[in-house]
């Protein structure tokens, strides 16, 4: 293949991911066809004859990247349906699409479908135990996938920050304009991930791909390299963008116990994920979520 006859379909295509994903393939000289809630609410299909319909228009493509999904942790344990709906079933639509046209699709999920237990670097061999709707439909989502399609890559990733969209660091710095204290959670740890560097994941797997390269298909984990807390990351964040002068004043941040923060949806205490897989099989290493973090203020302005 060469890159004017790649066409990729990607969902999402106003998100975190989807949105650098646009940028990077076009930047490339791919062609993509662009997929928004506009022209395809996921919340609303019923069928995978609606899906195949809907999505012919856009002619057959080399490949689907589904960025699309329903992220509201809290909000789906008061709308599981719509949880399932968009992480579940749809994608199980989307995913039978793929397969009759013998298409492979590149999918996003979660570091939710762990329960937090382990004390070391989930693998993706890993048990997987989700706490909650989201996490529980994120793992249908996957189990979707893989029951009908061979050609696919589930790229599961973790707090999630771009420059489009809602995220954590968006959140502190909104916080931060009005408030002197801000109490973070200091017991859960993560990795935290930049939407750009999700995107040059995607970017690498498609162009082996477009190269005609067998793929070793399946799971794999994508998340900046680091482990850290909510309660280190909002540190993070806040000397970032004081230094930036991103913020007059840098409010104090005091760290509280997950139970002194209850919430509808429970987190897992440890989600930290192992990448070694994804730089063994296609040689590229998630930066640090602290270069993300860097990235992320270089592409932005004071006045977000």
């Amino acid at each position: 293949m060469n890159k004017k006859s790649i066409r990729i379909l990607l969902l999402g295509a106003s998100g975190q991911v989807g949105s650098e994903c646009k940028k990077l393939f076009q930047q490339v000289g791919y062609t993509v066809l662009c997929i928004t809630r506009k022209e395809l609410d996921l919340s609303s299909i019923s069928s995978v004859d609606e899906i195949v319909e809907r999505l012919l228009c856009f002619q057959t493509p080399s490949l689907v990247v589904n960025a699309a999904a329903y992220t509201a942790v809290d909000k789906a344990e008061s709308e599981p349906s719509l949880a399932d709906k968009v992480n579940h079933t749809s994608v199980g639509f989307l995913a039978q699409y793929c397969a009759k046209g013998a298409i492979p699709l590149i999918h996003i999920s979660t570091d939710y479908v762990f329960d937090g237990t382990a004390t070391t670097a989930y693998t993706e061999s890993d048990d997987v135990s989700p706490l909650g709707v989201y996490g529980e439909t994120k793992w249908l989502g996957e189990q979707a996938v893989k029951s009908v399609l061979a050609q696919h890559i589930i790229l599961r990733t973790s707090w999630v920050f771009g420059i489009s969209g809602n995220n954590f660091v968006k959140t502190m710095l909104r916080l931060s304009a009005d408030r002197e204290q801000l109490t973070i959670v200091s017991d859960q740890y993560g990795c935290p991930t930049y939407a750009g560097d999700i995107a040059r994941a995607i970017l690498c797997i498609v162009k082996r791909y477009a190269s005609g390269q067998s793929l070793n298909w399946g799971v794999y984990h994508c998340v900046g390299e680091g482990k850290v807390s909510w309660y280190e990351f909002s540190q993070a964040i806040l000397n970032e963008a004081y230094a930036r002068g991103f913020m007059p004043n840098k409010p104090q941040i005091i760290p509280i116990p997950s139970s002194a923060y209850p919430t509808p949806a429970a987190r897992p205490a440890y989600s930290v994920l192992s990448t070694d897989k994804l730089a063994r099989e296609f040689n590229y290493s998630v930066p640090s979520w602290r270069q993300g973090l860097s990235a992320f203020f270089d592409g932005c302005s004071p006045a977000l």
